[in-house]
């Protein structure tokens, strides 16, 4: 499939912390492909942060919004259908707020983009000196500097060096149709709208921390959808930070077990995509309106 036309949404989550959303933001106004929009769904920022969304957005170069809604704690799930509801896209890239995206993502994801799949992304985790030295200005790229990158990699300071230099071809990756838990990173993950509404999204239903990505995965699966791998081609960078709170991981992991026990449950979500938000609870403005949809000839026919 040709997929140099396909339009595609960046849903980027936050949560208060602008400095890494203006670097991820950065790292997506030097894309290689300028044809995506970018929604910024916040999972209720205090004001200092979202302020700063706005005072920024003419730097960049695409269509931009900013959709929030009021902090209840960790809801990352509702953030993201919310993001979903306001984007234009056939094809929706879900990339969290503090992963830098390399140069190439855009294009490599579009390059992946097939219908029937969706596809799982990939991190690099960056230590805490790294990534204060992120935040300050952007690290050198790994094709141009990479004996830099692997000498951060023998310092410990990033957990893992070949995706960020190799690229392994779109053509020599093939798409599984089985659940497969390990691997899943909602911080960097793709799947065509029409697939997404089809499984109603994520679902709301998760409190907390953790698994409501591994659920959003075995719904697709159950949809029909396969699983292509999107390593050694789109990984990000992820800035450290404290872990969070993770006293739900657990509920929340049952809750993806007992589905799997009960493929009769079929694929939409318990709260999903479908579901209103309670009046003016969603705050949704375009900053930067204009549309650049379509890929450059260079990254529309560059190999991943």
């Amino acid at each position: 499939m040709n997929t140099a036309s396909v339009s595609i949404s960046v849903v980027v989550l936050t949560y208060n912390r602008s400095d890494a959303l203006l670097r991820v933001l950065d790292a997506l106004a030097a894309q290689t492909d300028h044809g995506f929009e970018v929604i910024v769904a916040d999972d209720g920022s205090r004001p200092e942060h979202t302020d700063v969304i706005a005072a920024h957005a003419s730097r960049w170069p695409f269509a931009l919004c900013h959709a929030w809604h009021p902090d209840r704690g960790f809801t990352a799930a509702a953030a993201r259908n919310m993001g979903v509801r306001a984007a234009r896209g056939d094809y929706v890239i879900f990339l969290d707020g503090d992963c830098i995206p390399q140069t190439d993502f855009i294009a490599a994801h579009r390059r992946l983009a097939q219908p029937g799949c969706f596809v799982n992304g990939s991190r690099i985790l960056l230590d805490a000196p790294l990534t204060s030295r992120a935040l300050q200005s952007p690290l050198p790229r790994p094709r141009d500097a990479p004996l830099w990158w692997l000498r951060q990699r023998l310092a410990g300071r990033c957990n893992k060096l070949g995706g960020l230099i190799v690229r392994w071809p779109a053509a020599l990756r093939a798409c599984r149709r089985h659940f497969r838990w390990r691997g899943i990173r909602s911080c960097n993950l793709a799947a065509w709208r029409s697939d997404i509404e089809a499984v109603d999204g994520f679902d709301q239903s998760f409190d907390g921390w953790g698994h409501e990505d591994a659920d959003f995965v075995l719904r697709l699966h159950r949809a029909g959808c396969a699983r292509r791998e999107g390593f050694w081609a789109t990984e990000v960078l992820h800035l450290w930070h404290r872990p969070a709170a993770r006293d739900d991981e657990a509920a929340n992991r049952r809750k993806v077990v007992d589905r799997m026990a009960a493929p009769d449950r079929g694929c939409r979500a318990d709260m999903g995509l479908g579901m209103p938000p309670p009046r003016n609870d969603e705050r949704v403005q375009w900053l930067q309106t204009r549309p650049r949809w379509h890929a450059n000839a260079a990254s529309a026919t560059a190999d991943v």
